[in-house]
């Protein structure tokens, strides 16, 4: 019954890191292929990238799915199915938008996509970290990954396939918009309940709710404040160059952020002032941020423009791109998921990060080799017709074998360092506050990939993609010696979780 009861918990897992991997894609690489095909600039794309935005704030409304419970479904399954419902919906009204005719209401209505996804999120990362116990964190987390990517595969691979033979990205999404309902219904009729024992904060939810306003105002303000100090200064933004954009963008945040917490503080929100009381309570608490910003960082470039790269910069087909990046790339991914998860059964925490680590790292000159030796310098072969089912190729397709080989190794090694990097993520938790905390974590985590696009797409026009590749093997670099002087403090959290 044991035996079973662990099955359960693990395929709910990897079913719900499906439901995180899948709307990723859909504001990320498979929105960047649309805007590609559709002739946006680059530039653009990258600053584009920063619908993604709640990713790294989503921290701020993680505390009111801590305190809050929804009726009837339990805690954390009622935040699952709502998040996941209007995700469905409002992907299905993003195919209908087109960017050229109506920029304003896609950029918005991919900003929602990106809220409800960091929403779901918060409740997925909630959930697996209540649901599984210190012993499973190693095989969950790996398990997690693996249906974190078969979800990117579904909506950055599959996606590219079908956008090739049904000549429309609108109907993608569409797609794309029907399995997301599906994942509700799953959310909704199977998943496991987590521990009866973990309960929310017993606090006022009127002032709870009050000290949230609070702390939105005050990011607001900040936001304002910004604003009024470039125009003060003589900058028409809409007229800026990209550098001084990502100026006013980063100054917004950096002045923002801390006016919103301290409002919160002000204010009395208590599930977010406990939580982040509880988290900086813990040794080393500060050096963990900054590791978990450092750790990604590398991947986060060499993964930020690789789409248009592909696309644009080497002149790849859509589906060649989708067939190898995502296709074949799904049993690579698959390994690396599992091998880390065997691995790590094995392995301490702070082994595990340092080797995969350095592998993710090593990973990022697959990228470079195929900018400086061009397509078809390892030459090619020719993949017969497929039929999956859900996917076909029915023409004879010409594969790249230096494509396939740097994507290869990214995906092995990507899906290791992930999978020890949400151990590591999970071991920091206090469980009273998982969504806020996870929130926290991950948020931070997310900073590379959502902040490096827009750099990315400068210093790709100016520096050329091979200097821009080894450019984010040196931003790797970083991570690796954090990890070596905070080996101490890794290895204590093996015998406190």
């Amino acid at each position: 019954m044991q035996q079973l009861q662990r099955i359960h918990r693990l395929v709910a897992i990897l079913l719900l890191g499906f439901a995180s991997g899948l709307p990723l894609a859909l504001t990320g690489q498979a929105m960047q292929a649309w805007l590609t095909t559709d002739g946006i600039a680059i530039a653009t794309i990258g600053f584009l990238a920063l619908v993604g935005v709640p990713y790294t704030f989503k921290f701020l409304w993680a505390p009111l799915m801590d305190r809050f419970e929804l009726p009837l479904f339990g805690r954390r399954r009622g935040w699952l199915v709502l998040t996941q419902l209007i995700l469905a919906a409002s992907i299905y009204y993003l195919s209908t938008v087109s960017f050229a005719l109506k920029p304003g209401v896609f950029a918005a209505v991919a900003l929602l996509i990106a809220f409800l996804s960091a929403s779901q999120d918060i409740v997925v990362d909630a959930y697996r970290t209540d649901l599984l116990c210190a012993d499973e964190r190693g095989i969950g987390a790996s398990m997690s990954v693996l249906g974190y990517r078969i979800g990117m595969i579904a909506s950055g691979g599959i996606a590219l396939i079908w956008a090739e033979q049904w000549q429309s990205w609108g109907k993608v999404y569409a797609a794309m918009a029907a399995i997301m309902l599906g994942v509700a219904v799953f959310s909704l009729l199977f998943l496991p309940s987590v521990k009866s024992d973990v309960k929310p904060l017993n606090s006022s939810p009127k002032q709870e709710l009050v000290g949230f306003l609070a702390m939105l105002l005050g990011v607001l303000a900040g936001v304002y404040l910004v604003r009024l100090a470039f125009v003060l200064v003589g900058v028409n933004l809409q007229e800026a160059n990209k550098w001084v954009q990502l100026a006013y963008v980063m100054t917004s945040l950096a002045v923002a952020l801390p006016l919103g917490l301290k409002a919160a503080q002000k204010a009395g929100f208590a599930t977010l002032n406990q939580s982040l009381a509880s988290y900086f309570s813990q040794q080393g608490a500060w050096a963990f941020l900054i590791l978990i910003i450092l750790y990604k960082l590398g991947d986060a470039f060499a993964g930020s423009l690789f789409t248009p790269f592909l696309l644009k910069g080497m002149a790849f087909s859509q589906i060649e791109v989708g067939i190898v990046n995502k296709i074949i790339g799904i049993w690579l991914t698959i390994i690396g998921a599992f091998l880390a998860g065997l691995l790590m059964i094995r392995l301490t925490l702070f082994q595990a990060l340092m080797s995969f680590g350095i592998l993710q790292l090593l990973s990022n000159f697959g990228f470079y080799a195929l900018a400086v030796l061009g397509k078809g310098a390892w030459g090619s072969f020719i993949l017969m017709p497929f039929d999956l089912g859900f996917v076909s190729v029915l023409e004879p397709t010409q594969i790249d074998r230096l494509l396939m080989s740097a994507i290869a190794l990214e995906n092995i090694t990507s899906g290791m360092g992930t999978a020890a990097f949400v151990a590591l993520l999970m071991s920091l938790c206090n469980n009273q506050f998982s969504a806020t905390h996870y929130a926290l974590l991950s948020a931070l985590a997310a900073v590379g990939r959502i902040y490096v696009s827009p750099v990315a797409g400068v210093l790709s026009e100016s520096l050329g993609w091979p200097n821009f590749f080894l450019f984010s093997v040196v931003m790797a670099v970083p991570s690796v010696v954090m990890l070596w002087w905070m080996r101490q403090p890794i290895s204590q959290l093996n015998k406190t979780t």
